[in-house]
């Protein structure tokens, strides 16, 4: 034990005067070459984008800067090269490169019409509008709106819009040609019944705010709760619904969920819990193999009301989740077309210059763990609407939904 004691301290001196050597021709060699690097840093940054170049996953990032310059030296219009414009641009094609069409930038003015939205206000001039028999028609005009207030009815024919025709245009193009800047004017020219030729309607547009949630009761004793969207206002509203229909204890309940896009999915928990008394709601799963699960929150004020909900190829998203919820629970009878499938939920990243990024952070599952992305939600009773009942003021769907609660 001694002898190798002894033995262990002269290998430590002879490896410590190594160490020592090999100290000092490191810094001597350092010193040579800091010397040589500093003539030639050229060659060593040549050889590193050399490397960076060979990487797949790699890229120049002054590339940009490079194309944004060749455009304004070179564009044959260049009042059209902006440099916002540019780079708000090149933020919108990044996230579209990931192919998920609910990942989106915003830019600050399409983040504050998005967030409108959902707040349910935008600027115009108060009216439904759709297409009947081919032609833009107006379904409702909003009380106490522009377009009720310049006397637009329903059923009304919309031919042109500030002196274009709408022949074979969309309803989207046509909304977006109708709204504008509140206190500005928009030109409609209207036909409808009893009137030789088409009328021009003058109406300045104005601040519009539109509820999210339609409610009456049947002359038969149903009650009919309609939700267009899960948006700011909707949580409220459907509470004011459900104590509504304690007080009149209606014989059942249509919840109409048709064209419904989708909204908040705490809202839409909110909704489904008011007829599932426990368990969860919804599964949240992400990307990395976590989930959360969104349990009811235990009100189920309306787990003894006999319901039918009604869906299309328009409910999505959060309405989907309602759905589902209730099917799975069988607490509805679902009724109608197959659902849209979006099956995904976003998040909002907002930024400093007001614009925004809405990325898809996980997927959902219905409570007894189906997934609907791109697949959708099956109704127990498929009912079209055609286009023929629609021109015909017929609701096929809505009959079923009557028929079911009769029997």
């Amino acid at each position: 034990m001694f002898i190798w004691t002894q033995k262990k301290k002269l290998k430590k001196i002879v490896k410590i005067s190594l160490l020592i050597i090999v100290a000092a021709l490191l810094l001597f060699g350092a010193f040579l070459c800091g010397a040589y690097f500093s003539r030639n840093s050229t060659i060593v940054r040549t050889l590193t984008e050399k490397e960076i170049a060979s990487d797949d996953n790699a890229f120049d990032y002054n590339l940009y800067q490079t194309v944004f310059d060749t455009l304004k030296r070179s564009y044959v219009d260049k009042s059209k090269v902006n440099d916002k414009d540019a780079f708000y641009g090149a933020l919108k094609g990044m996230t579209a490169s990931i192919s998920d069409p609910y990942t989106v930038f915003f830019d600050p003015k399409t983040n504050e019409e998005f967030k409108n939205d959902m707040a349910g206000t935008f600027e115009g001039i108060g009216a439904e509008i759709g297409l009947k028999n081919d032609i833009i028609t107006v379904i409702s005009p909003l009380d106490g709106m522009p377009a009720a207030k310049a006397g637009l009815r329903a059923g009304d024919q919309i031919y042109a819009v500030n002196g274009t025709s709408t022949l074979n245009m969309s309803v989207d193009s046509v909304v977006r040609m109708i709204r504008g800047p509140k206190d500005t004017q928009v030109t409609i020219s209207i036909y409808r019944d009893g009137l030789e030729k088409p009328q021009d309607y003058v109406i300045t547009r104005g601040i519009i705010t539109v509820k999210s949630i339609k409610t009456s009761l049947r002359s038969d004793g149903f009650y009919i709760i309609e939700i267009s969207a899960f948006n700011d206002d909707t949580r409220s509203l459907f509470n004011k619904a459900v104590v509504d229909v304690l007080n009149k204890n209606p014989k059942g309940i249509i919840l109409d969920l048709r064209n419904n896009p989708g909204g908040y999915l705490d809202t839409a928990v909110a909704v489904a819990s008011e007829w599932v008394e426990s368990g969860p709601v919804v599964i949240e799963r992400f990307g990395d193999g976590k989930e959360n699960k969104y349990f009811s929150n235990g009100n189920a004020r309306l787990k003894d009301f006999k319901t039918v909900v009604l869906v299309n190829q328009g409910s999505a998203s959060a309405s989907e989740i309602v759905a589902g919820a209730l099917r799975d629970y069988s607490k509805a009878t679902l009724v109608g077309e197959k659902t849209f499938g979006k099956g995904s939920v976003q998040s909002l990243v907002d930024f400093e210059d007001g614009s925004a990024v809405k990325v898809t952070i996980a997927k959902w599952f219905t409570p007894n763990g189906s997934s609907i992305n791109e697949i959708g939600i099956e109704p127990e009773k498929k009912i079209a609407l055609t286009n023929e009942d629609y021109n015909k003021n017929k609701d096929p769907q809505l009959d079923e939904a009557l028929k079911i609660l009769n029997q």
